[in-house]
């Protein structure tokens, strides 16, 4: 209970101090960066006397204002902490180290909700997230058989934190502040089993030193004597202005597209789907399209008269693929090599049925050419 009393008697000293602070219509530069230290005292809460378990506790915090509303801080809390245990037994309290580390957001509910951007009392809302470390828990271990929770080991635990800050101008670059945050844990961070997280009461005093806590003050209007001008003559003049344009002009666009069907030996079966494909979607975007078929074999293997008959079949029948698949017989032309003519240098690949299609497209030609157009500029003569 004392230790809360005392904690209320210094924030009214706090109050005392802001309503001396400088008053003055003042402006603050941006970002305002800090540096803070505090010190005051925890409370971990557990199904003990909890008003036994109070121990200092110490932080320092360096962070910046963003605005006069928002503003963020890396904090570090940590020192001493207590634990307690109570049954029909037996009843003892243990101690154990803690260091908690969190990234803090504050919110300035004065700036938030005031006109003006400095007050000699500010109240900050503050939230964060972190981690928190524990260590040095010797005598709890040694109580293991009742603490299913404790170890002999560190101890890492999530922090999450919210609480307020009423800090009050005292200068310049100086402030003192008076904080209360309420920190939730995992259960195994003061080794007491509760199937719920630990909740960690901290109430502190502080100072805090801001770099960049430039006031300057406003400057007052200066009002200039009217002074006499001529009357302004104005005149319009006609100016010519230059400019790139892009001229289209009509054309045919010729294509052509080569696909290539390959047979292993003695064999004329047309297998292509996905050129018969293709072609289909060749003959969909071109015009006036021709299909040129032309059949080969390899002089490698068979005789000229039975090269011959195959290159004539894999002729036929891949004209009649095409034709089956929808390519108008008038537009097909074809012919059949035999071995008399080898496309390829790689004799394997000479077995082989050629299709070419081409087909027209209108496209556009383009063209810069130079043009001018003319404005009307007005300009002043006196």
């Amino acid at each position: 209970m004392n230790h809360i009393k005392n904690l209320c008697a210094v924030a009214f000293m706090m109050l005392g101090l802001a309503a001396n602070a400088q008053t003055d219509e003042e402006t603050i530069t941006y970002p305002q960066l800090f540096f803070g230290a505090q010190a005051g005292t925890q409370v971990t809460f557990t199904d003990y006397n909890n008003w036994e378990l109070f121990t200092p506790t110490a932080s320092f915090s360096f962070g910046s204002f963003f605005t006069p509303v928002v503003g963020a801080r890396l904090n570090l809390n940590g020192a001493w902490n207590k634990g307690g245990y109570i049954d029909s037994e037996e009843d003892f309290r243990y101690k154990y180290k803690y260091l908690t580390t969190d990234v803090d957001l504050m919110v300035n509910l004065v700036t938030l909700l005031g006109k003006k951007n400095w007050y000699p009392v500010n109240v900050y809302l503050i939230g964060g997230i972190g981690f928190n470390y524990a260590w040095d828990n010797d005598e709890a271990f040694a109580r293991k058989d009742k603490l299913i929770l404790a170890n002999d080991d560190s101890k890492y635990s999530h922090n999450g934190r919210i609480g307020a800050q009423v800090d009050c101008n005292i200068s310049k670059h100086f402030s003192i502040n008076l904080e209360l945050t309420a920190n939730t844990l995992k259960d195994r961070f003061n080794s007491k089993w509760h199937n719920k997280g630990d909740w960690q009461l901290v109430g502190q005093l502080g100072v805090t030193y801001k770099f960049a806590a430039k006031k300057s003050k406003k400057e007052p209007k200066v009002t200039k004597a009217l002074e006499l001008e001529p009357a302004e003559v104005w005149e319009t003049r006609q100016d010519t202005i230059w400019y790139d344009d892009v001229v289209e002009t009509p054309k045919d666009v010729n294509g052509s597209t080569t696909w290539t069907v390959f047979y292993d030996v003695n064999k004329t079966d047309f297998s292509a789907d996905e050129q018969l494909a293709n072609i289909g979607a060749f003959l969909k975007d071109w015009k006036d399209c021709k299909v040129e078929v032309k059949s080969y074999a390899d002089a490698k293997t068979g005789n000229p008269q039975i090269n011959l008959d195959l290159s004539k079949e894999r002729m036929e029948k891949a004209v009649k693929a095409l034709t089956d698949a929808g390519v108008p017989a008038s537009s097909i032309t074809s012919n059949y090599y035999g071995d008399t003519i080898q496309p390829f240098a790689e004799n394997d690949k000479n077995r082989v049925t050629i299709i070419i299609a081409t087909g027209q497209k209108d496209g556009k030609d383009k063209k810069m050419v130079k043009k001018f157009k003319t404005k009307d500029v007005r300009y002043r003569v006196r």
